[in-house]
């Protein structure tokens, strides 16, 4: 049911991007176009010795969207990391204790990199909601650094937030925002980090994140 829904989510995803481009009036006027953005952990990561560390992600991720109009907004997403321990151990899991203890760790890393689409509403004001559907090839290795499998993973987010433009032409912004995301199709990673996933769930709800870009 739920690799339904997320199947059905894609399709949808898809065609709203087709209809709301039909329905964009040619005579509506945006001062931009354009915009980039990334997390913002990603400039605060350093990527000196920490970069190797068992726990670090190393991700990598950026946004490039179009206006369509003052209210919707279509855009790719690039996006890479590696992964120490299951998606879906979320807060009331007791997440933070796990990556005291080391418990849950995989035993390895796997690499998720992948191009999606990203489809972004204005509600209200600043007030908005986006939708990003991330396929992603995945690449299992061990603790020496190598390959032992490969993978494929439909990974899907879901963001509110608020958009807040800064400057005297307002072409740089903030996004502080909530996202909560599932993931489907990863059935074929290797005995040790399948029987970790089997244990968790495959989404993860409320994570806090602020987005950095600029418009042109």
């Amino acid at each position: 049911m739920k690799n339904l829904f997320s199947i059905l989510l894609f399709f949808c995803t898809v065609s709203a991007f087709a209809q709301t481009k039909s329905r964009v009036d040619t005579t509506t006027e945006v001062a931009y176009k354009y915009r980039v953005s990334l997390p913002y952990f990603i400039l605060t990561d350093p990527i000196g010795d920490s970069w190797d560390d068992r726990q670090s992600t190393q991700h990598i991720e950026f946004h490039i969207k179009h206006n369509l109009d003052n209210k919707n907004i279509i855009g790719i997403k690039l996006a890479t990391w590696r992964l120490f321990q299951p998606m879906g151990i979320t807060w009331w899991d007791g997440i933070l204790d796990k990556l005291e203890t080391e418990t849950e760790f995989y035993p390895g890393h796997v690499r998720e990199t992948g191009i999606g689409i990203t489809y972004q509403r204005m509600l209200w004001k600043g007030l908005f909601a986006t939708v990003e559907v991330l396929p992603q090839f995945q690449t299992y290795m061990d603790l020496d650094g190598k390959k032992i499998g490969n993978d494929f993973k439909l990974y899907n987010s879901y963001h509110l937030g608020y958009h807040i433009s800064i400057g005297k032409k307002k072409r740089f912004f903030i996004e502080p925002q909530l996202h909560s995301q599932h993931w489907m199709f990863d059935n074929n990673a290797p005995d040790g980090f399948k029987q970790l996933d089997n244990k968790w769930r495959n989404y993860f709800l409320l994570e806090p994140n602020i987005y950095l870009g600029i418009k042109f």
